[in-house]
């Protein structure tokens, strides 16, 4: 039995995914904060799955862990995950020893796309995941392996800056794309308190209100713009939409193609990609991360014994 974290800010979603790569047992608990708390988290969210699916600690294979932040390559070491108040940490040398199963850590986005991947059912051709979260980012997959580039920063999309007039971002620069599709910096500019602050931008859009609808159609023209920047660099056969925010459904999806189709109206090039065909969503609740995790982890468990083999 393989399993899959995918550890975000507020919660974690853990999953057992069986050899053929079915998902048996799915559980969720709220996120720690802080190094301590986060391994805490994790494996708790283990042993509960483990004990809820009758699962014998004996038959786990292998732990895959998806996190935000950057891993050091070839290890499983975390740094910079302010999201979860991490600096450095090895984590996976951390559950691995307490859990005694091999254990692999992976960037989330990264592990979105790889089960993005598995969920759609093709493992050719290729595909981007775009995250739509607290902030913006993609993985890139050719042929089912997923593109990591030359220092692991292929697909951070997210401060690319499409208007050097527009909003402020955190990273310094003007217009990125994640100042204007990032729920983070959505809720910041909203300036309103509230459980789902993006979904009550929407809502006050569609009843008027001049503020949110500039912030709902700046979200269309920064999501369009990453579909855009993924297609013209990467030429994806798929861009897929994952994250919180496609929870609002069709609200978000329909003017962002609209976005789409508007931009190409004076391009014949941008036509003739036929962009707005190749915006795909998640479904809503998609378990894509903690899956993509518990795949990642099992193949670098197997291609491990290989070699000692």
């Amino acid at each position: 039995m393989r399993i899959g974290l995918d550890v975000g800010g507020t919660k974690t979603d853990v999953v057992a995914v069986t050899p053929a790569g079915e998902i048996l047992a799915r559980a969720r608990r709220p996120s720690g904060w802080g190094a301590e708390a986060v391994v805490t988290t994790v494996i708790a969210a283990v042993r509960e799955l483990a004990a809820k699916s009758g699962i014998a600690s004996s038959s786990l294979a292998s732990i895959g862990i998806g996190v935000p932040g950057q891993i050091v390559p070839g290890t499983g070491r975390v740094t910079h995950a302010v999201n979860l108040g991490i600096d450095d940490l090895d984590l996976g040398a951390v559950v691995g020893t307490a859990l005694g199963v091999p254990t692999t850590v992976e960037n989330d986005v990264k592990a979105a796309t790889r089960g993005a991947l598995a969920l759609r059912g093709s493992g050719r051709g290729s595909l981007a995941y775009l995250n739509l979260g607290t902030g913006v980012a993609a993985g890139i997959a050719i042929d089912g392996d997923v593109w990591r580039g030359a220092r692991g920063a292929a697909g951070e999309i997210g401060h690319i800056s499409i208007d050097p007039h527009g909003p402020e971002c955190p990273c310094g620069q003007r217009g990125c794309i994640e100042a204007y599709a990032g729920g983070g910096s959505i809720a910041r500019r909203w300036g309103v308190s509230g459980d789902l602050p993006v979904r009550d931008v929407f809502d006050a859009a569609e009843r008027g209100d001049a503020r949110a609808i500039e912030l709902r159609d700046g979200l269309a023209f920064g999501v369009a713009a990453a579909v855009r920047v993924l297609v013209l660099s990467a030429d994806v056969d798929t861009v897929v939409l994952g994250g919180g925010l496609t929870a609002l459904g069709d609200r978000m999806l329909r003017p962002v193609l609209s976005e789409l189709e508007t931009r190409a109206v004076a391009s014949p090039f941008l036509r003739s990609l036929h962009l707005p065909d190749r915006v795909d969503v998640l479904a809503p609740g998609s378990p894509a991360a903690a899956l993509g995790a518990a795949l990642v982890g099992a193949s670098t468990h197997e291609q491990e014994t290989l070699t000692r083999g």
